[in-house]
């Protein structure tokens, strides 16, 4: 079982930057990949960005080149930086474990959630 806290999120004007943090319990956290997905209000939940154990990393590409995702296996914690927000970024913003090798974009893969962290952008 793990289980996952997000923190960092916020209110920030459009230009700014956040950073994640996704806190996991359990000692296996190294062996997990670990992903951000994000849902914005009336719509579904989407694949944001995912590192996994060997620290490969993949972005969706409406984020690419502004959003980094890293991992901490000493601290169980995966962030998620953010610069050059868009109002458009404005979602609910959460963690996931994936105990399966690889990565997938799809939030059926994944094992375990957080309860996510509001993300603000105003224009």
């Amino acid at each position: 079982q793990v289980q996952l806290v997000e923190s960092g999120g916020g209110l920030v004007q459009a230009g700014g930057s956040l950073r994640l943090a996704c806190a996991a319990s359990g000692r296996t956290f190294s062996s997990y990949t670990m992903g951000w997905f994000r849902q914005a209000p009336g719509k579904e939940r989407e694949f944001v960005a995912a590192i996994t154990r060997k620290s490969n990393t993949v972005y969706a590409d409406s984020v690419k080149g502004r959003f980094t995702i890293s991992r901490d296996n000493a601290k169980n914690t995966v962030y998620l930086q953010m610069i050059s927000l868009k109002p458009e970024d404005t979602a609910v913003y959460f963690c996931a474990a994936d105990a399966n090798l690889g990565f997938s974009y799809s939030t059926s893969r994944y094992d375990y959630w957080g309860q996510g962290t509001q993300v603000t952008v105003s224009s």
